[in-house]
């Protein structure tokens, strides 16, 4: 006599064992209809003074140096994340005023950051250039601009 639950439990099987291949294999798929996705490397910023403009982002940002292939006087390079830099060139540089246009930063703290930037008498503003005044955005996150040496804007928020 034929067990009359062998025929679904063997179609059960069968559908579970694809299902588990389908789950293994759909990463692999996006990962192949995605292998050209552009993904963000660095920024360039042009400075008028390059030691100011790069001791700007090591010591009121406080970015990392790092490693650039040119062996140069034009180019310092900061580290902004994992594999992630801020290149910052010697040259004859235009600025747009608008603060719309701008870096970001998130730091954990912002009211550390803030103290970071008192204690060095460097100025920040709100959205509407209302100095020592912080932003808050509609989602609750907290910003500060401040501008570095070449009129660039920076924004430095406690996004997590």
């Amino acid at each position: 006599m034929s067990n009359p639950f062998k025929l679904p439990f063997i179609h059960l099987i069968r559908s579970g064992l694809f299902i588990i291949l389908f789950a293994l294999a759909l990463p692999q798929l996006s990962k192949a209809q995605n292998a050209n996705q552009p993904v963000f490397n660095h920024m360039a910023l042009c400075a008028k003074n390059l030691r100011k403009t790069a001791n700007f982002y090591r010591n009121v940002i406080q970015l990392q140096e790092i490693k650039h292939p040119f062996n140069d006087t034009v180019h310092v390079w900061l580290k902004v994340g994992e594999g992630l830099a801020l290149h910052i060139i010697q040259g004859n540089c235009s600025t747009s005023p608008d603060i719309g246009v701008h870096l970001c930063f998130a730091v954990p703290n912002l009211d550390a950051f803030i103290k970071h930037l008192d204690t060095i008498n460097v100025s920040y503003v709100n959205w509407t250039k209302q100095p020592k005044k912080i932003q808050l955005r509609a989602d609750g996150v907290k910003q500060i601009y401040l501008q570095d040496p070449d009129g660039f804007w920076v924004e430095v928020n406690d996004a997590k």
